[in-house]
């Protein structure tokens, strides 16, 4: 990656979302537009570090870009550690280096049923996915979540496609989402249609065996723990399907499902 990949942009606003606990605190960051010539793709990623980070915190931190615009680039982040809780406490005007567009993307194809299958903060890459589609009627979210809804996006994203949801409360619930999962796949291919998802990895695991048992073509968007962001450190490595292990932040972060293990 060239140095022209990392630029230094200001804060624009940071906006917790909804009445969180601790441990549920979900954050709306909004940035200047970094300028990419190229534009960027739905389902790429950014790497994001504040320039008055200590030297404690050396790497920055990776995630999905929800949006942008002309102007503005939004992130969504839950605040789980040290790097997020310290994004979390930046202000208007703020300066942090954001490395990016980074890794492959979902695809969009027209006269197609899409499926957006999000769990937890899997939803963010969608917000981007439902704005640029042309042809939003063809659109479904279903969302697995632990946390409230109002704590996510969820309803501007019901103002604009077909919405379904199952909230975690208890470990049990977790077969219910399971199952919903697999209808759904199994739904959609019947329909010859495209099934996408983001979340945790036993979340998209389930996704993967429901569509290869059902033999609909599925695109998933691994969350891998990412130190670089570049291929240097193999941090994130993942198993491809013949046992070979592959970069998520470089031949990823979205796969067909039949590249990937996600076994083990």
């Amino acid at each position: 990656m060239s140095a022209n990949n990392c630029r230094a942009v200001k804060v624009i606003d940071v906006t917790p979302l909804g009445h969180s606990s601790p441990g549920e605190e979900i954050v709306e960051l909004k940035l200047e537009y970094p300028g990419w010539e190229s534009g960027w793709r739905v389902g790429q990623f950014v790497m994001i570090r504040p320039v008055s980070w200590p030297l404690d915190l050396v790497w920055g931190r990776p995630f999905s870009i929800s949006n942008a615009d002309d102007t503005t680039l939004t992130i969504l982040f839950q605040v789980i550690g040290r790097g997020t809780k310290r994004l979390a406490q930046l202000t208007k005007g703020e300066q942090v280096n954001v490395w990016g567009p980074l890794g492959t993307f979902f695809s969009k194809p027209k006269d197609r049923p899409v499926l957006m299958l999000a769990g937890g903060m899997g939803i963010a890459p969608f917000c981007g996915y439902v704005d640029s589609h042309d042809q939003p009627e063809n659109l479904k979210l279903f969302f697995a979540h632990r946390p409230p809804l109002e704590n996510y996006p969820y309803k501007a994203l019901s103002e604009k496609v077909e919405v379904e949801d199952i909230r975690e409360n208890k470990p049990e619930d977790i077969h219910s989402i399971i199952a919903r999962v697999e209808a759904l796949v199994k739904e959609y291919a019947d329909k010859k249609g495209l099934v996408t998802a983001c979340g945790p990895t036993p979340f998209l695991r389930t996704v993967r065996n429901a569509a290869i048992k059902y033999g609909v073509e599925a695109e998933l968007s691994l969350e891998n723990r990412m130190a670089c962001g570049v291929g240097a450190c193999l941090g994130c490595v993942t198993k491809d399907s013949n046992g070979h292990h592959t970069q998520v932040c470089t031949t990823g972060p979205v796969f067909k499902a039949t590249d990937i293990s996600l076994e083990g």
